[in-house]
């Protein structure tokens, strides 16, 4: 059996098989959003929070950082555990069952981080426009994780978008 993608050429050292091209997609991506989770996290302890004028300003922004970290966090163990399974078997029915529980838990995660948001909203300006700016992404990486894929390389984004395809984590949950 050639286990191979036939579009990608002859195996070899330039041309892993697919299994490990995967492996190493996972662990990019992976640690690429447990990275995200710490800058975001360096930025509102060290950068951003320090520079808000309030503490309620500071409250606002955490409301609204926690959830996307959480969630980014949440996608980057997922990666790194799928390299485990990935192109051999699927997801172990235990890790199933937390996900699909993370994905109702977030859903109250992300209400609560509006609440607070809502609740100690900064007075206006730049610092209103990045607690609004990351509680969005947070919807935004809950809908690209557990909803709806959105995330495609910029040029076939226009193309893919549309289609609505299922995440990958979904897929893997539902086997």
């Amino acid at each position: 059996m050639n286990d191979t993608d036939p579009a990608a050429g002859p195996a070899g050292a330039a041309n892993p098989p697919p299994r490990a091209r995967l492996r190493r997609r996972y662990l990019s991506l992976g640690l690429g959003e447990l990275a995200a989770a710490g800058v975001f996290v360096f930025l509102c302890a060290a950068t951003i929070g320090p520079r808000l004028p309030d503490a309620t300003d500071r409250l606002a922004l955490w409301s609204a950082v926690l959830p996307l970290v959480a969630i980014l966090v949440q996608a980057g163990v997922y990666w790194l555990l799928a390299r485990r399974w990935v192109a051999r078997s699927a997801m172990p029915e235990p890790l199933a069952v937390l996900y699909r529980a993370l994905r109702l838990l977030n859903v109250a995660l992300l209400a609560a981080g509006l609440a607070g948001v809502v609740h100690w909203f900064p007075g206006g300006g730049v610092g209103a426009a990045l607690v609004v700016g990351a509680w969005l992404f947070g919807v935004v990486e809950y809908l690209n994780y557990f909803v709806v894929r959105l995330a495609y390389p910029p040029t076939r984004w226009p193309a893919e978008v549309g289609r609505w395809r299922v995440p990958r984590l979904m897929l893997d949950v539902r086997r």
